[in-house]
């Protein structure tokens, strides 16, 4: 093999991670701007909330699929969990029976995604989910937390990300754990997912952005419930098997609607 056989895979790589890069280097580029202009924002959600409704309307649910709210209508108020990277489509499945509150992070990138999910009707929590360790909360996230329980107290469910942001996806942090521990409410596993779609590999999440023209589904795992009196083991016993519970519920999201049995 010459040198020159030899160096094209890694030149072949360079490339695909160059073309990979752009997106995300223009959006760095843009988000300054975007966040600074109210007119912007404004147009940039509205068009965003029009694709979602969209990517709704062209992907019809198919058959044994669950509902998002509703499926433990009898237990809730409830904590709706999703991954990150598979919640983007959330709203546009939500049923607008019962309110709802979502957390959502409180980046820059991330309010943008406030603005969205306001503009279905969903009240916005800006904070972070918290470590493996409930202890050390940081105070955006207790108070965030605190926010939640209140609307649940209030009746409202709450949707949450269940995966810390850059941490390790598809494994559940605490902050969730300890919400239901403090409100007394039940957390309910939840996928979406649709037969067309694009996943960016070189994201931490596996992002998956929906397509138009497909199927969709929804699944919902068993109630995970957290005793008032866990403590720091049990907890994280029960972290792990709602970790098990979410990844069941989202394998089954898509067999669903990639239709097999």
């Amino acid at each position: 093999m010459d040198e020159q056989t030899a160096t094209q895979p890694a030149v072949r790589r360079a490339a695909k991670d160059k073309n990979v890069s752009r997106p995300k280097a223009l959006w760095v580029r843009i988000r300054e701007p975007l966040a600074q202009s109210r007119v912007a924002k404004a147009v940039v959600t509205s068009l965003f909330a029009q694709a979602l409704r969209f990517i709704r309307l062209t992907n019809p649910v198919v058959a044994g699929s669950a509902r998002l709210a509703g499926a433990y209508e009898a237990d809730e108020p409830g904590i709706i969990a999703l991954w990150h990277g598979q919640h983007l489509l959330a709203p546009v499945f939500y049923p607008s029976k019962r309110r709802l509150v979502a957390m959502v992070s409180r980046s820059a990138d991330a309010e943008l995604n406030a603005m969205v999910v306001e503009k279905f009707g969903i009240e916005a929590v800006r904070g972070s989910g918290g470590r493996h360790d409930s202890r050390h909360l940081d105070k955006g996230g207790a108070k965030a937390l605190i926010a939640l329980k209140k609307s649940l107290d209030a009746g409202k469910n709450v949707a949450m990300i269940a995966d810390i942001p850059h941490g390790k996806p598809r494994d559940a942090g605490m902050g969730i754990i300890l919400l239901a521990r403090l409100s007394g409410r039940p957390i309910i596993p939840a996928a979406i997912a649709t037969s067309r779609r694009k996943v960016l590999e070189q994201s931490w999440d596996k992002t998956t952005i929906s397509l138009p023209f497909g199927r969709s589904a929804v699944a919902v795992g068993d109630l995970v419930h957290v005793p008032k009196n866990a403590d720091e083991a049990e907890m994280e016993r029960i972290r792990q098997h709602l970790t098990d519970t979410l990844n069941a519920a989202t394998e089954k999201a898509y067999a669903l609607a990639d239709g097999v049995r």
